[in-house]
Parts: C-alpha cells; sequence; structure tokens
C-alpha cells in the first residue's frame, strides 16, 4: 500500500514529446520546446500538421521539479517497501504500469537504468535563446546532480547560426552532446528532401558544436538517394562526414510511409527505393570514403545489419567483412534473412547459422507466400509496423 504523501509524489506530471534518438532509450525526458521549428523534411512525418512552439523557462523548470518530485516518490517508496537505497526494486515495479501514467514510467525507466542521462525534447532545442537554454541546464543538473550525460537534438542550419561562445556557454552549463539529423552531404538531394539545410551548413555548424567542446552525433539515412542519387548520397555524405569528424555517426535507414510526403513522390515515380541489397551497398560505399575518428553505430530498428558497428577507422574492415558477407549469401539466405530479421527472428547474421530459426523462417515465408518476386513487398509491409 502506497502512503498518500508518496501517492502524491507520483501523481506530479511533465509534458513528455514524442520522440528521441535510440541511444537516449532510458534518459530522463524533459520537453524543451514544441514540435519543429522547420517540419518541412520530407521523409520526416513525426511533427507533420503540429505548429512549433518554444516553452516558457519558467514551464521547464516546473517539469525538472515535478521529475524530482517523482522520482524522489520513487526513493522514499523504495525505503518503506524495506529495500533501503535500491530504488531500482521499486522503479522496475513501476515501470510501464499505465495505472501510474508516462511520467512515473519514464523516470522509473531512467532509476532503472541507472539514473545517469537526460535528453532535452523536441527536434531543436538549440534554437532556443543561448541564455534561458542555459538556465534550463543549470537547473536540470542541479535537481539530478548525479547526471552524466545532457543531450539534446538540434539542426545543422542553427548550430551554424550560433556563435561559438554561444555554444561554449551551453557547454559549460551542461550540455554534453547535440543530436544531429545529417541525412545526406549530398547538395541536390537536400534539396530535393527539403531539408533546409547545405552540405557547407552541416559541415560548418557540426565543427562549431565539436569546437565548443560538446560531443556531436551525425545521423546519416542510407537509402534516402533511392536508385537515382544512391552513389552520390553515399560518396558526398562521407566527404561531409570527413570535413566534421563527428564523435559518433549513427544509421538510420529510410523506409516512407503513406504519413510522410516523400511518399507522394515514390507512388509517383519520381522516388525509387532501393532494395534491400542496394542499401548494403550503399552502406558498404559509405564506410569505404569515411576518413573520420569516429564511432559507426547502427542502433536503429529500421536498419538490416545491425552489427556494423565499430571504432573508425581501427573497425573499418570488420564492418566491411559484414557488408561484404550478407552481399555474398546466395540469393535464397539473403531472402531469409531479410524476413528473418524484419520479423524480428534474426537480430544478426549470426543468427542464420540456427538452423532452428532458420527452419521457422522458412516455414513463415512458406505460409506467407513470401518469394523472391514479392519478397520487396513483403519485407516493405513488415518494415510498415516499426514506424
Amino acid at each position: 500500500m502506497v502512503s498518500q504523501p508518496i501517492a502524491a509524489k507520483l501523481k506530479r506530471s511533465f509534458e513528455l514529446g514524442p520522440i528521441r534518438p535510440p541511444s537516449e532509450a532510458y534518459s530522463l525526458l524533459i520537453r524543451a520546446t514544441r514540435n519543429c521549428p522547420w517540419n518541412r523534411c520530407r521523409f520526416c512525418p513525426v511533427y507533420r500538421g503540429t505548429r512549433f512552439e518554444l516553452r516558457s523557462v519558467a514551464d521547464i523548470l516546473n517539469d525538472i521539479e515535478a521529475a524530482r518530485v517523482i522520482s524522489d516518490g520513487i526513493r522514499e517508496m523504495a525505503w518503506t517497501m524495506g529495500h533501503g537505497d535500491k530504488v531500482r526494486e521499486v522503479a522496475a515495479q513501476l515501470y510501464n504500469q499505465p495505472a501510474y501514467g508516462q511520467c512515473v514510467s519514464n523516470v522509473a525507466l531512467w532509476l532503472l537504468t541507472g539514473g545517469r542521462s537526460a535528453f532535452l525534447q523536441d527536434s531543436n532545442t538549440l534554437i532556443m535563446r543561448t541564455h534561458e537554454l542555459a538556465q534550463v541546464l543549470v537547473a536540470l543538473r542541479e535537481a539530478f546532480p548525479g547526471l552524466h550525460r545532457v543531450t539534446t537534438y538540434g539542426r545543422s542550419h542553427t548550430a551554424r547560426r550560433k556563435s561559438l561562445s554561444d555554444l561554449k556557454e551551453l557547454k559549460e552549463a551542461g550540455l554534453d552532446r547535440v543530436h544531429i539529423g545529417l541525412e545526406t552531404g549530398y547538395d541536390p538531394l537536400l534539396t530535393y528532401m527539403e531539408k533546409g539545410c547545405t552540405a557547407q551548413d552541416h559541415i560548418e555548424g557540426g565543427r562549431r558544436v565539436k569546437e565548443a567542446g560538446i560531443s556531436l552525433c551525425e545521423y546519416v539515412m542510407p537509402g534516402l538517394g533511392g536508385k537515382k542519387m544512391s552513389q552520390q548520397h553515399a560518396r558526398e555524405t562521407a566527404s561531409v562526414l570527413n570535413q566534421i569528424d563527428p564523435d559518433y555517426i549513427r544509421l538510420r535507414s529510410l523506409h516512407v510511409s503513406p504519413t510522410m510526403a516523400l511518399w507522394e513522390g515514390m507512388k509517383g515515380g519520381d522516388f525509387q527505393l532501393q532494395t534491400e541489397d542496394e542499401v548494403v551497398e550503399e552502406i558498404g560505399v559509405l564506410i569505404e570514403n569515411l576518413e573520420v575518428n569516429s564511432y559507426l553505430k547502427s542502433d536503429h530498428t529500421l536498419n538490416l545489419l545491425m552489427e556494423v558497428k565499430g571504432k573508425l577507422p581501427d573497425d573499418r574492415e570488420k564492418c566491411l567483412d559484414t557488408v561484404h558477407r550478407y552481399l555474398s549469401l546466395p540469393d535464397e539466405e539473403r531472402l531469409n534473412f531479410q524476413f528473418g530479421r524484419r520479423a524480428g527472428y534474426y537480430s544478426s547474421l549470426a543468427d542464420l547459422a540456427d538452423s532452428y530459426k532458420y527452419g521457422v523462417v522458412a516455414q513463415a515465408m512458406e505460409r506467407l507466400g513470401v518469394e523472391a518476386a514479392n519478397a520487396e513487398d513483403a519485407l516493405f509491409q513488415l518494415k510498415n509496423s516499426f514506424i
């Protein structure tokens, strides 16, 4: 039985945005802005039909306080239940309990996984006035002194417009990392996708973040060039990344759904999706042309080969070996892996050696009538469930 004072703390709430990077899955989420100030990218459906808003510093600080009160409530609950400071015991019970709501769930998951990081939502928190964002960062650090990392999303165009002194002020206030959606470094493709920035914006914005001492994570979207611009997309993106030399490069493969503006281009024949094999080939070209000192990550569920990851340049050959091993598989095995990966049976190429799993996937494909002729349609439908 939860005491009334603790129950009151667990009833506090704070505003949550719709997304965060995969690497921030266990972070405390604090919404600093609402939606996206650009909101025109043809491949992004997240904020369609919404209006961008800057939240007041007072409202954000109130949310930070609410998150702190919930955290305190969970810690007190642990003591009253005889767990002492082993807060994870209680957090595990509260996580994903609908009766307590999303805010308690977020704080509980954060505590369950160590309570080490926080992420400021939404899509471009860097657009806030520097002194106001710094005020938020300081308050967040004071409320949760155990934080090891505070991160946020930003656009290259916004980072380029921030002065170096502004970014250094944010670093000193407690901002550790900025996640930027580079997507591509090829200017014609940036224009076609209505990204709202240029390759030079990417380069200057990324360099400035790094010069300020803030860790930089750049997201690349394999498949974004479609069949027409795949090679240029891979090579020019590598060129831009080489000039930035970010701390992290994360792959997030393209999937097009009816909720995206790009859907009309695809249906009209202006944009042609690549096959799974073609996207893997493109990733190989990207890696071959990278000359960076970056961690390459493949931590999004839309990526076919999650094991293409490592520290570049040291692990370049290991990553390329994975690409080549996949492409050298017989057609039947590649198709089995594609379906098994998209259906959730496989997590890596090594799973193909599991004869039981292979048989289960083969039987499922036979039952559903999946074969080479209709494979892309079947795989497309499976990937729809990820969005």
